[in-house]
């Protein structure tokens, strides 16, 4: 188990995928698809929908919190975000949209593409599951 600190409570699995580079929600994301969009990040054309997303934090407009609302409306969220450092547009999104959210894990190398994690953000604990 990995400890971390909760930023939105709840409990999300999936499969994780994994990002170098902080993301912007909006105009990086499509929140009809989960697709991200942006053309310039190393995530382009791959989904993050119903996956765990990590990421080292976010960046770009205050309306990003919002695209992540719409997001879960329209069941192309992600299961639960881990960052290395929350930062509050990806947060209140978080938060808004009972998106579990954990950041600063206490440990990130065997958080790697294509594992099967659990993000527990009542506990603050990020479990591997396919161990």
């Amino acid at each position: 188990m990995i400890e971390c600190r909760s930023i939105a409570k709840g409990i999300g699995k999936g499969e994780l995928i994994v990002s170098s580079e902080p993301i912007s929600f909006l105009g990086g994301v499509n929140p009809d698809t989960g697709v991200v969009i942006d053309s310039k990040h190393e995530l382009n054309g791959q989904s993050i929908k119903d996956k765990v997303l990590f990421i080292p934090g976010g960046k770009g407009s205050t309306v990003g919190s919002y695209v992540i609302f719409q997001m879960m409306k329209n069941n192309t969220a992600p299961k639960a975000i881990i960052c290395l450092n929350a930062e509050p547009i990806i947060a209140t999104g978080a938060i808004m949209s009972d998106i579990p959210m954990v950041d600063s894990p206490s440990e990130t190398e065997n958080l790697t593409g294509g594992r099967t994690v659990e993000v527990n953000a009542n506990d603050g604990l990020i479990t591997i599951i396919d161990d």
